[in-house]
């Protein structure tokens, strides 16, 4: 709020006033002495809409102009995997509030990872026929968005992008520097959907692998058994771990009440203690 006040002959009066409440819609009330002239130019919350979705177009197109095969890779990555199309996930992407993170990631010695949940989100719905007071229902529809992992509830599909250096990622050397992954945590079940990913693709990937770097024995080497041994016995960890929480054991359930329908005061406790 700008206001700018001028007093003459003890009136306060109001020269100009800009109000924005694009935020909450809320109405400002201002209380002032009798004896106050004010005029006020409020800018209705319509308009003020309009011009952030006048700005959040230009910003997606600016960040369409960014685009190049770096993003291509991703984009056809998560397109290929989530089973959208590519110019579903461009959209998002350019749409994305965190549309940062991917140019740090792409970065010299810059972020390892690149995160991004596929699952329902609570999208805020106006309910305008109905209610006149604008409120909102929400109601769940399925979203792709960028996330650091830490600040969202994981309730869906995870696909992922780690890197190998700490090389600038270029358009000529991301299948290189990036590899691209993917596990499902649908419902919220994190154990099975890791347990899955890791039994089902990293396993079998690892031990199907016939380059390990320096160590020229490859399989044979008893620090490579020996790390395979170590992945596996972690895989069980977390189907023995899952199998629990799933309350895969279960007490049998006591039915107390022959007990303590007939107690009717303390010696009755006491005698059935």
């Amino acid at each position: 709020t700008e206001s700018k006040y001028h007093r003459h002959e003890g009136n306060l009066k109001t020269r100009s006033t800009e109000l924005g409440s694009a935020v909450t819609g809320s109405s400002l009330t201002t209380v002032l002495p009798a004896s106050t002239t004010v005029k006020k130019s409020i800018v209705l919350p319509s308009e003020n809409r309009k011009e952030l979705a006048k700005q959040a177009k230009v910003t997606k197109e600016e960040r369409r102009a960014q685009i190049d095969g770096r993003h291509r890779y991703l984009i056809s990555r998560l397109a290929d995997g989530i089973d959208l199309s590519e110019q579903q996930v461009e959209e998002t992407i350019i749409s994305d509030d965190k549309f940062q993170l991917i140019e740090q990631f792409f970065a010299p010695s810059g972020l390892k990872k690149l995160l991004f949940f596929y699952q329902d989100v609570l999208q805020q719905k106006l309910n305008a026929s109905s209610r006149s007071d604008g409120s909102t229902n929400s109601l769940p529809q399925k979203k792709l968005f960028i996330t650091m992992g830490s600040t969202e509830d994981f309730t869906g599909t995870c696909a992922f992008f780690l890197r190998t250096s700490d090389e600038v990622v270029t358009a000529s050397n991301i299948s290189q520097e990036v590899n691209f992954g993917m596990f499902d945590c649908t419902n919220g079940n994190i154990l099975q959907g890791l347990e899955f990913f890791l039994s089902q693709i990293v396993i079998p990937a690892l031990k199907s692998q016939q380059n390990w770097g320096a160590v020229k024995e490859g399989l044979k080497n008893s620090q490579i058994q020996e790390f395979l041994y170590s992945v596996d016995k972690f895989v069980g960890t977390l189907s023995s771990s899952r199998q629990n929480i799933e309350d895969k054991i279960q007490l049998t359930k006591a039915d107390i009440d022959i007990y303590v329908r007939n107690l009717q005061n303390p010696s009755d406790y006491i005698t059935a203690g």
